[in-house]
């Protein structure tokens, strides 16, 4: 019973996150081509590298925030120089870099998705500080929506056989 309770609530999830056009990856396949190589590379979630594009960039190559991060993964221009990323534009260089940032992280942070995605937002230096706690409202809701964006990539790359049957 718990089996179809789950697989029922993914196909729920897999369809709200169709009707809503939350397939954002759709169209942009030398992206998702380079962040699953990436993913699959350091060893991190394909469905969490999609998440945090589409929570970071909207999967938008040519994204520059308010704060100057840059690309699809949106660097800051220090994290970019420490990952090697003299483009952060470029395609391949900018998954390159966010995606190893990320696998650092899940390192430091051993593997506590929270941790993880408040450090990716504010940088590892005040999660530390504050003894592995983050704070700030804008903290919390990056957490919760990529955790929700997370999810919905989980849910969708679900087949529909799985869900129904409970599989992987």
């Amino acid at each position: 019973m718990n089996q179809l309770c789950t697989g029922l609530l993914l196909w729920l999830a897999l369809s709200l996150s169709a009707a809503a056009g939350i397939v954002p990856e759709n169209g942009h396949d030398e992206v998702v081509y380079y962040a699953d190589a990436y993913a699959a590379h350091y060893e991190i979630s394909k469905e969490l590298v999609h998440a945090i594009i589409t929570q970071e960039s909207g999967w938008n190559p040519s994204a520059v925030s308010a704060k100057g991060a840059m690309g699809l993964m949106q660097l800051m221009p220090a994290t970019a120089q420490e990952y090697g990323v003299r483009n952060p534009f470029d395609i391949s260089e900018n998954l390159s870099g966010g995606v190893r940032y990320l696998a650092d992280l899940m390192q430091q942070f051993g593997g506590d998705f929270r941790l993880v995605l408040a450090a990716y937002y504010r940088g590892s230096g005040p999660i530390l500080r504050r003894g592995l706690h983050y704070s700030g409202v804008d903290v919390y809701a990056y957490v919760a929506s990529v955790r929700r964006l997370y999810l919905a990539e989980l849910a969708f790359h679900k087949s529909p056989a799985n869900l129904v049957l409970g599989g992987d």
